[in-house]
């Protein structure tokens, strides 16, 4: 039985005898997932499913959070970043045996501990507190979150006793009437700490894998007189795991829609929610308009009173009030304040900021630039590592030559500046204020302000040249 930490070295976790612990299972492969990828980083409006559970746990500000990990233990060490402790769980062989590697981290503890599943991403932070406010209130070993569903096939049923909790009895071992029993265990625990680690122990290997799983504890703390309790969960979906992706969708769907609804109830239009893909995190201001086929991503920020059209996907983005996004346009990681008109057609890269009231038209392209307030890149344009000052116009198929081979370059461009249409503005080069740009330039060296700046060869007509060649 391996009891290895993962992740550093563990140190026993803190706490009194009134402390809440949390430890969330993320040891398995999810075979059903398909591909390699453990399941518990397959994404679900935007978080990981691990991502989900985590938030839900920090709710109970815990003493302490560990995470048993086993397939690609560390691949999700490193998705999920630090704060939690680490345990390795190898091989695999049921729950039971995947808590009873948290005891060199939690021995010598007192209080409860809070055991969560990794795929289990909808569980509500409200139903948590009032699980573990119930398990104290209660004085329990044990207490179960139950749900009742109206399809429970697979799930490990709950009967009663007189009413009182009694055991679980998994599907393939129930006779038919209590298949037909809608109460079911949802895999979320709370323990009493004290005698969690014995009783595991004592737990006897079952099957042809040698597996220990949790129901059997409850089982065993009735045998002994122990208290088991239970509590309901006021929504049966936020009990429903993740193991296919088939399921990945139903739920995202599911999660989709409910962010759909909670914005249009707030004052957002969306044109068609089914095809409008918001994640969870995402904040949208009253009276915006989102058209059908809109992906808002991550920590995005959309102001009040936008107007985002079909085909426009932004991410991790701040969009201030009054903002217009037409058609097909990405913004990642960039910032676009009150005011601005963005598109169709334009990309808006990581570090690009997008001043009050400026404009970034068709086939446009930011990275690392800011275009300053009231200033227009309206055309055929790329504007990297950059600053452009207000008021700025930069003409139609504009470049800023900001690569040497080697080494990036800052184009900077001052205020009120007119660069004409087809300039290549080759960095580091600085336009100074008010200063014109003849269209056709390849400009190398700074224009002082106010000054005209013409860079580009004498055109030189050659008379019935056209004619001289058809005939040869």
């Amino acid at each position: 039985m391996s009891q290895q930490p993962a992740g550093g070295e563990a140190a026993a976790a803190p706490g009194g005898p009134d402390a809440c612990h949390v430890i969330v299972l993320a040891a398995g492969q999810g075979r059903r997932m398909g591909g390699i990828r453990p399941k518990v980083l397959h994404r679900l409006a935007g978080p990981t499913l691990i991502g989900h559970v985590l938030r839900a746990a920090a709710t109970l500000a815990p003493a302490s959070t560990t995470v048993v990990v086993g397939h690609q233990a560390d691949a999700v060490v490193q998705a999920i970043g630090p704060g939690p402790r680490f345990v390795r769980q190898a091989p695999q062989l049921g729950t039971a045996h995947a808590l009873l590697q948290a005891e060199p981290v939690l021995a010598g503890c007192a209080g409860s501990l809070v055991v969560l599943s990794g795929d289990v991403p909808r569980i509500r932070p409200d139903t948590l507190r009032r699980l573990a406010a119930a398990h104290a209130a209660a004085g329990a070993a044990a207490t179960v979150l139950t749900a009742e569903l109206p399809r429970p096939f697979g799930y490990g049923r709950v009967v009663r006793i007189d009413g009182r909790f009694g055991r679980i009895v998994e599907e393939t071992e129930a006779t038919p009437a209590q298949r037909a029993i809608r109460e079911v265990n949802s895999g979320i625990y709370v323990f009493d700490l004290v005698p969690l680690f014995e009783a595991l122990r004592r737990i006897p290997a079952a099957g042809p894998r040698r597996e220990r799983y949790l129901p059997a504890v409850l089982s065993l703390y009735r045998r002994q007189g122990l208290a088991v309790e239970t509590v309901g969960a006021g929504d049966p979906h936020e009990i429903r795991g993740i193991n296919s992706q088939t399921e990945l969708a139903e739920v995202s769907r599911i999660m989709r829609q409910n962010k759909n609804e909670e914005l249009m109830a707030a004052g957002v239009t969306i044109e068609d929610p089914a095809t409008t893909y918001i994640d969870d995190a995402v904040r949208v201001g009253p009276d915006t308009v989102i058209h059908p086929g809109v992906t808002l991503e991550g920590n995005t920020t959309i102001g009040a009173r936008c107007e985002l059209h079909s085909g426009v996907r932004i991410a991790n983005s701040a969009v201030g009030d009054d903002v217009t996004v037409n058609n097909f346009c990405v913004i990642t990681g960039a910032q676009v304040d009150a005011g601005g008109r963005i598109g169709p057609f334009a990309h808006l890269r990581p570090g690009t900021v997008v001043r009050e009231a400026a404009r970034v038209g068709n086939f446009v392209e930011l990275k690392k630039a800011t275009l300053g307030p009231g200033s227009k890149a309206n055309h055929l344009s790329y504007v990297g590592d950059a600053t452009v000052g207000a008021g700025v116009n930069v003409g139609a198929g504009t470049i800023t030559c900001n690569y040497d081979g080697e080494s990036k370059h800052r184009t900077t461009v001052e205020d009120g500046a007119f660069i004409g249409s087809g300039t290549q503005l080759v960095a580091p080069v600085t336009i100074g204020r008010g200063a014109y740009v003849a269209a056709g330039s390849c400009v190398t060296r700074d224009v002082p302000p106010e000054a005209l700046a013409v860079a580009r060869s004498r055109q030189d007509n050659k008379p019935d040249w056209a004619t001289r060649r058809r005939r040869r």
